[in-house]
């Protein structure tokens, strides 16, 4: 199944490279809620998100053609998104609480407040720390694939996440002190 998924999206990549709007439409509407999802993790607010998928959308489209290896399409979206995030982030918008959905989704054996602390915890993050654990652990990426999105070395990958989860612990550890 996922393989028939994978041959399915490369297909439309390689007509959109030629370009097939309508081949680059399909895509983005197979894609359209990882993106968003990974757009709501760097902003934390959903007209954010949606701004950020947006704009990601329409630069994805105007550089299509620049894309070398078809496979490689959700990660190439993502690196889009992770320049058009940094930028959002530049014109420092406040970020606002997660929405309704979000808040009462089952995660695992942890509250709703404890979940809260958590992506309130990740947004003070610095953007490269944030930016890791965002993509390991909410997308599940493996360091090497993190790595090319972020153009960065497999070690510094590494050593973010590391000094990220340092950070967490830290923060979450002081909410609950001073709380």
């Amino acid at each position: 199944m996922e393989e028939v998924k994978r041959s399915t999206d490369i297909r439309l990549v390689r007509k959109a490279i030629r370009g097939s709007v309508d081949a680059y439409g399909e895509l983005i509407t197979i894609h359209k809620g990882y993106l968003y999802r990974m757009a709501y993790l760097h902003s934390g607010n959903e007209d954010a998100a949606l701004e950020i998928v947006q704009e990601t959308v329409l630069k994805g489209f105007h550089s299509i053609k620049t894309l070398q290896n078809p496979a490689v399409f959700r990660s190439w979206m993502t690196t889009i998104l992770i320049h058009v995030s940094s930028d959002y982030y530049r014109r420092n918008i406040p970020f606002s609480e997660l929405p309704e959905e979000e808040q009462e989704q089952e995660n695992s054996g942890i509250s709703a407040e404890e979940r809260l602390d958590l992506y309130a915890a990740i947004r003070r993050l610095p953007e490269h720390y944030r930016m890791v654990i965002v993509l390991k652990y909410f997308d599940g990426l493996k360091q090497d694939e993190i790595a090319g999105i972020m153009n960065i070395p497999r070690g510094s990958v590494s050593s973010y996440l590391t000094r990220a989860k340092k950070e967490l612990r830290k923060s979450l550890e002081e909410g609950y002190l001073n709380g």
